[in-house]
């Protein structure tokens, strides 16, 4: 098994990273602060997430809520870090946000790639 491996996101790649490549298969955006606890804490639960997938099964994207990139937070609404959204196609389908346990990020993740 070929690991997922998690994609840096800017503002610049935004539309080509996550938006065009949704339609070829399950994008899940990680959008993060560099000081935020909870962020930390999800970023090591994706990662052990993660390894239970192959690499072409979804793309893991990670957006670093800062500067220019502060933009699509506002533009997806985000009112807190982390938040994750799962795009299907282009569009938002799904999102949850704050640190969460292990099998809730598991299932969150099946449960979108069936929406592909």
């Amino acid at each position: 098994m070929t690991n997922i491996t998690p994609i840096k996101v800017t503002i610049d790649s935004f539309q080509e990273l996550v938006i065009k490549k949704s339609h070829k298969q399950l994008v899940i955006l990680d959008i993060s602060a560099e000081w935020c606890g909870p962020c930390k804490i999800l970023e090591s639960v994706l990662n052990s997430v993660i390894a239970e997938y192959n690499y072409d099964e979804f793309l893991l994207a990670k957006l670093e809520a800062e500067d220019e990139n502060m933009k699509i937070a506002g533009q997806y609404s985000v009112r807190g870090f982390p938040t994750v959204i799962a795009f299907v196609r282009g569009k938002e389908v799904d999102r949850f946000h704050s640190a969460k346990e292990h099998d809730f990020v598991h299932d969150f993740i099946d449960r979108n790639l069936e929406k592909f």
